[in-house]
C-alpha cells in the first residue's frame, strides 16, 4: 500500500429511513451467516447496526433517487459513524 492510499470497506444494506438533506439511515446486511445461525439456535434476534449514510457526488449529479426499502452499496468511513452510498442495487 502506498502513501495516501486507504483501504475502502464496501458493505451492503437496506434503507430504513429517509432523512432531510440527502441523509439516510441504513441497516447493514448480515455479513457473517454463522452468527445468524447461532442466534436462531439461542432464539435471540441479531440486531444489525444502523448507519447514517449520505449520497455520493455522482449519485447527486445524475439525480439517482434512493427510497425507503432500497438495497444500497456503501463505502464505510474509516473513522466510523457515517457511510457514503455509491450504488443503488434495487
Amino acid at each position: 500500500m502506498s502513501d495516501g492510499e486507504e483501504t475502502k470497506t464496501t458493505v451492503t444494506g437496506t434503507v430504513e429511513e429517509v432523512l432531510p438533506s440527502s441523509l439516510f439511515r441504513v441497516r447493514l446486511a448480515e455479513t457473517n451467516p454463522s452468527s445468524e445461525a447461532l442466534a436462531k439456535e439461542d432464539d435471540q434476534a441479531v440486531e444489525r447496526p444502523l448507519v447514517l449514510a449520505y449520497l455520493a457526488g455522482k449519485m447527486r449529479l445524475h439525480r439517482i433517487r434512493v427510497l425507503m426499502g432500497d438495497q444500497v452499496e456503501m463505502v464505510l468511513d474509516p473513522y466510523g459513524g457515517r457511510a457514503r452510498i455509491v450504488r443503488r442495487l434495487t
